[in-house]
């Protein structure tokens, strides 16, 4: 096999390095004064096209929409210290809110419409936002999250009458001589705020920094690239889609809508979509849907994918839509703020999340904070070398991730084979244990997922006084599929011959799996709906 040589191992150290970062832009140059230069470069050009609200705005009027929402900042004297809040949809304006803190130095603090008003209330009480743009869907619950914050709201659809309208804002005449900010503290000031997964209790509010590595292997997009993500800008892949869409001038494709597999497949066909990152939870629906065997795909170029596990049986049926090998797995975090490796070679290493990307160094280490060489299992730890300002307002959470010698600590389970490709294996912490044995609960995810008539699986354990940990499952079947919760158990016991590595604790056929708001399958909340369900008499076990 021939593969890309984009890393190196240094083998005294154990640790593998990716290529040198290269920089096509002024280092000198925020990613703000970058998309402010560019978008003036290709005024004509069309800039986005919404498939739900059907409008279409080129370079020129995002540009001068952008500036006029800067400038209504200014006019209010917003400085680069402060904060602006986002909890909204892929709307025709949010964007140009986006670009407008960009071109001001001022952080974004993005989170996610169907948080309850609990977690709204703790996340905007850490970073306090002097304005907040939603949409009317959510004010209420919003305004009373925020209440006793001395905020303004600005509603961007669905505008209630006692509301700002972001017409309103978008009426505000651009500052003579406009030009975007210099950074106060250089590219080590933060960009956005986003969330982490919250799988685990209340998210953290992660910073992510002005940086150039967001950019990395996407350098390939010109302006004949059209650009489609349906991740909003609460998640590090929506941040990454508008800045590389603003840097490259690409056309970029939104919708305001609840993820429609349907619609998804539809608007890559009529659009002739060559660049997409989705999460494997909306690849997945996409294969269930009727329409999916005959959608075209074949204007894609480049389909990234990550966020958590895809079945082999979900990507391998994306990649028999695809014109090309083009289907490349991410793998990354939040906290890191772009993606630590990235796999171009699926046909030859389907389920490697790839190599590390230019720029980055990974290592493996045991539980002795050790570094392991290839075939190793260990926690991936990865460095970025460059400045962090960690989760805003909590040093304690900060320091548990990122240590004294800037190596980021990922919870995550994997190891590098001899070709330098990276494998997840599972989270650290959600290890099982059955009877003092220790295993995965994707060693059993892997199992059931061979099942023809499985879509999606995830796989939990449930406590025994006995045995400890006994592995139970959540099933989402194929659209048609008869398939029952027994079919599973005893697919599971008829391919091992190990106690520990059954569904001792049994399955449920569910309609979909539980997530988190950012998409993850959340297995907390899976587990627990299994628990209910079984105290209704309904799991077979």
């Amino acid at each position: 096999m021939h593969f890309r040589p984009s890393s190196s191992y240094n083998a005294d150290r154990k640790i593998w390095s990716g290529g040198k970062k290269v920089l096509y832009f002024d280092p000198q140059l925020s990613i703000g004064q970058i998309i402010f230069h560019e978008m003036r470069r290709h005024p004509q050009l069309i800039a986005q096209i919404s498939a739900t609200e059907n409008t279409i705005l080129t370079r020129q009027e995002l540009h001068a929409n952008s500036m006029r929402v800067a400038s209504y900042m200014r006019s209010l004297g917003l400085l680069q210290s402060d904060v602006v809040g986002i909890i909204a949809r892929n709307t025709t304006h949010i964007f140009a809110v986006a670009y407008a803190c960009l071109f001001n130095g001022i952080a974004f603090h993005s989170i996610n419409i169907q948080y309850e008003k609990s977690t709204i209330k703790k996340l905007f009480d850490i970073t306090k936002p002097k304005l907040i743009f939603c949409d009317g869907d959510e004010f209420e619950k919003v305004r009373s999250a925020t209440s006793h914050l001395e905020v303004k709201l600005i509603t961007m659809r669905n505008h209630p009458s006692d509301s700002i309208r972001i017409d309103e804002v978008l009426a505000t005449p651009i500052e003579e001589n406009f030009q975007p900010a210099r950074l106060e503290q250089g590219n080590d000031q933060t960009l956005a705020i986003l969330c982490s997964s919250g799988t685990t209790g209340i998210p953290k509010a992660v910073t992510i920094t002005n940086s150039r590595q967001m950019l990395v292997e996407n350098y390939h997009l010109t302006t004949a690239d059209v650009q489609y993500s349906h991740n909003t800008l609460d998640w590090i892949s929506g941040v990454v889609t508008i800045i590389t869409s603003g840097v490259f001038s690409t056309t970029r494709i939104i919708a305001d809508n609840r993820f429609d597999p349907a619609f998804a497949l539809r608007v890559i066909e009529e659009h002739k979509v060559t660049w997409i990152i989705q999460a494997p939870s909306a690849m997945a629906l996409m294969i269930n849907s009727p329409v999916f065997e005959t959608s075209d795909l074949s204007s894609i170029r480049c389909y990234k994918f990550g966020g958590s596990r895809a079945s082999m049986k979900v990507m391998q049926s994306i990649r028999s839509q695809l014109s090309s090998d083009c289907l490349h797995l991410s793998y990354g975090f939040t906290e890191l703020g772009a993606m630590a490796s990235i796999n171009f070679h699926f046909d030859e290493k389907p389920e490697s999340a790839g190599r590390v990307v230019n720029g980055l160094r990974l290592k493996i280490i045991n539980d002795k904070g050790e570094s392991l060489g290839p075939d190793e299992v260990g926690e991936v730890c990865i460095q970025n070398n460059q400045f962090w300002a960690g989760y805003y307002g909590n040093e304690t959470e900060t320091r548990k991730i990122r240590d004294s010698q800037g190596w980021y600590h990922s919870g995550d389970l994997g190891y590098m084979d001899r070709d330098g490709f990276l494998y997840i294996v599972d989270r650290k912490k959600e290890m099982l244990k059955y009877q003092n044995i220790m295993y995965y609960p994707n060693d059993i995810e892997s199992v059931i997922s061979e099942m023809p008539e499985v879509l999606e699986v995830c796989v939990f354990g449930i406590s025994s006084d006995i045995y400890g940990d006994e592995a139970a499952a959540a099933v989402v079947k194929k659209l048609g599929s008869k398939l029952e919760a027994q079919d599973v158990v005893d697919y599971v016991s008829s391919r091992t011959d190990s106690k520990y590595k059954q569904l001792n604790g049994g399955a449920i056929i569910v309609e979909d799996l539980k997530r988190s708001a950012n998409g993850k399958t959340n297995r907390k909340a899976n587990k627990a709906y299994f628990l209910e369900v079984k105290q209704r008499s309904q799991v077979i076990t």
